[in-house]
């Protein structure tokens, strides 16, 4: 899987579905900047929380853009990978599955 296609497709398919229901998009963008600005954790650290998230919600999509956020907030492969081992205690054997895909995809994005 290629990840750099797999995050455009994501954002094409968000954005069909922001046209199509507007109201609720802008809702859940609002709900977003409000948690991603306010409280006592930073930027980073909630976004390793949303990526233990999405890897033992098992959502590719979501792994994806958390993993480009981690990447923008310089977040190393080490700090992910514990991050990953975390997800893996809480969620079991499919979320090594989903571990591996989010290594996998950190690896892509950052040309490691």
């Amino acid at each position: 899987m290629d990840w750099s296609s797999k995050l455009d497709i994501t954002r094409q398919g968000l954005r069909n579905l922001n046209k199509t229901i507007p109201d609720t998009a802008k809702a859940f963008g609002a709900l977003g900047k409000t948690v991603r600005e306010n409280g006592v954790l930073d930027f980073k650290q909630k976004e390793f929380v949303a990526l233990g998230i999405a890897v033992a919600m098992r959502c590719d999509d979501c792994i994806g853009l958390h993993i480009e956020a981690l990447i923008k907030a310089e977040a190393t492969r080490e700090e992910v990978s514990d991050v990953l081992a975390m997800s893996i205690q809480m969620g079991g054997g499919p979320s090594m599955m989903y571990a591996a895909r989010a290594l996998t995809c950190y690896d892509e994005l950052t040309g490691g």
